[in-house]
């Protein structure tokens, strides 16, 4: 268990490490990136999430339920349901204001729009460090196989180059509305530290649960299509040169995918 949670917090430590570079970008710049930069960047995520999702998450799930002698499909699709209503859920009760947006969304608050835009973030962090941290408790429930190992360090290092960019899509905007550079920093490094935190939390339930590990994956992996599909496409397609996110969604994938299937 110990070596679990170790892993989980080293795995989620560089991804909140890489949104930390990502935000300390305030410090050279003080503009806001440019719009096609922007849906770049989250075409980019999206494209890491969706085949973090396929090869990292949902596939591992169907073979370890294989290896126990359940029915391969059904943790994979049940646990995707619940990660997807799970997400919904949030989306809908967390006050939150994305990028270029006028009017919030999620509950009625009070909360200023600083807070706001770092909650949009953090919705997108919650299943990310889940992702990582079950790569990792799965990989020290099978310490015979180092594959498992490689795969969850290529899920981490997929994670962190993609939450750079992350880093200052928050930091800068915060820079933009008035904010002193430490403390935008501050800020846009602490919307990642809900990746260390979901990531050790969720492998402190996963290795004490772990015949039902399959549905912790399958659960991270609905809830990352969730924000994919919800807020990271529609965003990265937004107004002229939607071709950028697209080829941002591609290269992620791409990227993504060799990291897994090479190191996994």
């Amino acid at each position: 268990m110990n070596q679990a949670i170790g892993w989980a917090a080293m795995g989620t430590g560089f991804t909140f490490l890489m949104t930390m570079l990502g935000a300390a970008v305030v410090f050279i710049f003080s503009k806001n990136m440019g719009m096609n930069v922007q849906r770049a960047f989250l075409g980019f995520a999206a494209g890491v999430m969706m085949a973090a999702s396929v090869w990292s998450l949902l596939i591992p799930a169907i073979d370890e339920t294989e290896n126990i002698g359940g029915i391969p499909w059904v943790p994979a699709a049940g646990g995707f349901v619940l990660g997807g209503i799970f997400l919904y859920l949030l989306d809908f009760l967390m006050p939150h204001l994305h990028l270029g947006e006028k009017k919030p969304e999620g509950m009625q608050s009070s909360f200023r729009r600083t807070t706001l835009l770092v909650l949009a973030v953090t919705l997108h962090n919650i299943p990310e460090g889940m992702a990582v941290g079950l790569a990792f408790a799965m990989a020290a429930q099978h310490p015979d196989d180092p594959a498992l190992y490689a795969a969850a360090f290529a899920l981490a290092l997929g994670i962190g180059i993609q939450n750079f960019p992350e880093g200052a899509a928050i930091s800068l905007p915060l820079r933009q509305e008035g904010m002193g550079r430490l403390k935008a920093f501050v800020i846009g490094s602490l919307s990642g530290a809900v990746e260390l935190m979901f990531g050790v939390g969720i492998t402190l339930i996963a290795v004490q649960i772990t015949p039902y590990m399959p549905w912790f994956l399958s659960f991270a992996a609905g809830a990352m299509i969730y924000v994919v599909v919800e807020e990271l496409i529609p965003e990265a397609n937004e107004g002229e040169h939607s071709n950028l996110g697209t080829i941002g969604v591609m290269t992620g994938f791409l990227i993504m995918m060799i990291l897994d299937v090479a190191l996994g």
